[in-house]
């Protein structure tokens, strides 16, 4: 999200970290140790209270955080806890890690058990499962009041309030944006500092930047087509809102994509991509983004987090990033990876865990993770800085948050995959789309109500 950091009016000011991240826009996982870590942080001796820190005598106690194995975050989690313990010389954090692929399972067999973390990391698609299953408990008002929330943080911190309370609140977030290549857009002799700004404009530049051999066989994407990537993202978070419709009713218990013509005219507008305008198609390549790194798409729409992988997978790369093109208003989709209070977290404990939460979501420990893991700054006063949003790669995924949106999902997984059935339905199997969609749907509201019908 090239070493450089911010320089406001630099042509590549992207700060070191920010080009370190490498973290998919959905709740992507990374590989590595299939152990778990727990790393040692030393606590602040006695007597060595940093400067401003309390010194009047508090009992000691020690918080756990969790957080997923990703070693840029781990180590600057590490960084943090040292300079959270000098100003509170009574509390000692200690940081447990899992890879991403137990991770989930971790929570699920030690939480309920009493075992697990008092503050937990997770990825906001997961907070209603989490409530569901009684793994949180809502935010402290004294520290994370809902007048605060709304005034300091980015819409998108709605994402985690269920049955009117907030229950996880982010460090950062992500949101999606266009790449496009300039030295492909220079070749099909359009303007590489005019990237397309509205839906009829990106048909017509992906159409001139596509492509084929003799055998009419795809050889450059004008524009990338992966439903399982983030197509079902730009999808719900951005194009119906674009088209002038909704997501989801305000209290997330009803799907309004066929509420109004909007939902269809978003749909088909996505399904005619490869079907209609051959632009575009699935599995085309490993994963959209490798293939525009690789120069064999000219467009892609992905999430600010990639652009640490951009930088060191293909240095070389003469590229640029926009808004995502917009149609009757303008949207975007932005996701992040929260933290909460794990249930049954008291006293003494709750109140370090809050002094905690309260410390990572400060302006100082934002633009730290602005600069050392490349995400962008949940906090509206932080964002708002000309060195993030007039940095010409960062700054329109930073433009575009007060329009951003964050989907209430229920089952992430099970919602993706009925995005993906129904797109393959139309690009595959030559479904009707507004057959196609209607069936898309009935199986999302089915989930949808399972959930509701669940709740105490």
């Amino acid at each position: 999200m090239s070493s450089k950091r911010f320089h406001m009016g630099s042509s590549q000011a992207v700060s070191a970290v920010v080009l370190a991240s490498a973290l998919a826009i959905t709740g992507c996982s990374t590989t590595g140790s299939q152990t778990v870590s727990s790393s040692k942080v030393p606590s602040t001796p006695a007597g060595s209270a940093a400067p401003g820190a309390s010194t009047k005598s508090v009992e000691p106690v020690t918080i756990e955080y969790w957080q997923y194995t990703f070693p840029t975050k781990v180590d600057l989690v590490n960084e943090l806890i040292l300079e959270f313990q000098k100003l509170h010389p009574h509390i000692t954090v200690k940081q447990t890690n899992f890879p991403y692929d137990q991770y989930n399972e971790k929570v699920a067999t030690l939480v309920p058990a009493g075992k697990g973390p008092d503050i937990i990391n997770l990825y906001y698609g997961w907070i209603p499962k989490y409530v569901q299953s009684g793994y949180l408990q809502p935010l402290p008002e004294k520290g994370f009041s809902e007048a605060d929330l709304k005034k300091d943080f980015f819409p998108v911190v709605e994402a985690g309030k269920i049955n009117g309370k907030y229950w996880a609140v982010p460090t950062a977030v992500r949101t999606l944006a266009l790449y496009y290549n300039k030295d492909l857009f220079k070749a099909a002799g359009l303007d590489p500092n005019k990237p397309p700004a509205t839906w009829d404009e990106l048909i017509d530049y992906a159409k001139k930047l596509t492509q084929r051999d003799s055998k009419d066989q795809l050889v450059v994407e004008g524009l990338t087509w992966q439903p399982n990537s983030q197509l079902h993202h730009w999808y719900r978070d951005a194009l119906i809102y674009q088209a002038g419709g909704k997501d989801t009713s305000d209290d997330h218990k009803k799907y309004l994509w066929n509420d109004t013509p909007a939902g269809l005219e978003a749909f088909k507008f996505l399904t005619d991509i490869p079907v209609v305008h051959k632009v575009g198609q699935k599995d085309f390549y490993e994963t959209d983004i490798n293939a525009f790194k690789k120069g064999l798409a000219a467009i892609t729409i992905d999430g600010s987090n990639v652009l640490a992988s951009i930088r060191k997978d293909a240095p070389t790369i003469n590229f640029g990033t926009a808004p995502l093109p917009a149609n009757q208003a303008k949207a975007t989709q932005s996701s992040y990876w929260a933290n909460a209070i794990t249930k049954g977290v008291s006293d003494k404990k709750l109140e370090a865990a809050t002094d905690f939460l309260k410390f990572l979501t400060s302006k100082e420990v934002e633009e730290k993770w602005v600069e050392k893991v490349g995400e962008l700054p949940a906090k509206k006063e932080v964002a708002s800085q000309d060195k993030y949003a007039k940095d010409p790669i960062l700054g329109p995924f930073i433009q575009q948050l007060p329009d951003a949106h964050a989907h209430f999902f229920v089952d992430e997984v099970k919602e993706r995959d009925n995005f993906v059935e129904a797109t393959d339905k139309v690009v595959l199997n030559k479904t009707d789309a507004k057959t196609a969609f209607e069936e898309l749907v009935k199986k999302n509201q089915q989930l949808y109500d399972e959930y509701w019908s669940k709740q105490k």
